[in-house]
């Protein structure tokens, strides 16, 4: 039989070694076994075993970086804010452009069978003012670089100047202001020796598109000012635009902001044309008739012969 002292000291042993093996080792630290019971007579000490410290570990001091890759990294940090700069600016100058342009729409809105050419002549210079102080900021800080970058921070200024610009032209003339006459009345803001700012196709594309919503203000407009024959004009000029629209949008990349114009310009269509038709049908209800200069027509109330 076992002493029951030494049974004691066998399980301590056995526990001693277990917790020593489930500790978690802290780094730095040196790690020492216990020998609890003496080595026997006549054989060397066992040495203990230790860890290696993180200071003993570590390698030779890193390297303070390469002056080349620094100067790399900090002309490309030049550009980029340079470049964020750039976008602000361009940021603001589009806004004044909205904002100006729209102006020009409004005055456009406030012409009349009396009035007609006094407004256009008022509306054309504003938008000259437009071209000559915020398009001009424009022109200056893209020309000579690559323009197409900084894209969707101007575009909507530069759609919102097309559909004024192609709003004038039409109220003049009756037709469509091409993408072509746009870019070559912006060469005159650029400098000659830099490659000029053009407007690309698709922001082209996408004023004409805004200005369906006009032609249909400006339509509603005419019909209550009795000039019914300048309504249907302006409806036919619309369908014409949705037509050719209709067979361009799905040949193009990035049309999903143009097709969701493309239905906001069918119901404008749809409108004008429901104007229209409600004028040509019941344009008999009208006393006196909406645009007419002959003596009004009683006849559809039996009163043929009413003494005014």
């Amino acid at each position: 039989m076992v002493p029951l002292r030494s049974c004691h000291r066998f399980a301590h042993l056995r526990l001693f070694s277990f917790l020593s093996m489930a500790a978690p080792q802290q780094p730095g630290k040196t790690l020492l076994r216990p020998n609890p019971s003496p080595p026997p007579t006549g054989s060397a000490p066992k040495r203990s075993r230790t860890m290696a410290t993180d200071g003993a570990a570590a390698g030779p001091p890193a390297s303070k970086g390469c002056p080349a890759m620094k100067a790399e990294f900090a002309k490309h940090a030049e550009y980029l804010n340079a470049l964020n700069d750039k976008r602000e600016r361009l940021v603001k100058a589009s806004r004044d452009i909205t904002m100006n342009s729209k102006k020009v729409i409004f005055q456009v809105h406030r012409i009349s069978k009396v009035k007609k050419e006094e407004v256009l002549s008022k509306a054309e210079n504003d938008l000259a003012a437009v071209v000559n102080q915020y398009i001009g900021k424009l022109v200056k800080e893209l020309q000579g670089t690559d323009f197409w970058k900084l894209r969707r921070a101007y575009t909507f200024g530069v759609q919102e100047y097309v559909e004024a610009a192609t709003l004038c032209r039409f109220c003049k003339t009756g037709t469509l202001l091409s993408l072509a006459e746009i870019n070559d009345s912006l060469l005159a803001l650029s400098d000659k020796s830099v490659e000029p700012l053009q407007i690309n196709v698709l922001d082209y594309l996408l004023g004409v598109a805004d200005l369906s919503g006009e032609l249909m203000r400006l339509a509603i407009g005419r019909i209550s000012d009795g000039e019914v024959e300048y309504a249907k004009k302006i409806c036919a000029f619309v369908r014409d635009i949705y037509r050719e629209l209709t067979l361009v949008v799905p040949l193009m990349d990035d049309n999903s902001e143009m097709k969701k114009k493309m239905e906001v310009m069918l119901q404008s269509v749809v409108k004008i044309e429901n104007a229209c038709f409600s004028v040509h049908v019941r344009g008999s209800e009208y006393i006196p008739l909406l645009g007419s200069s002959a003596d009004p027509d009683y006849s559809f109330f039996g009163a043929s012969d009413f003494d005014q």
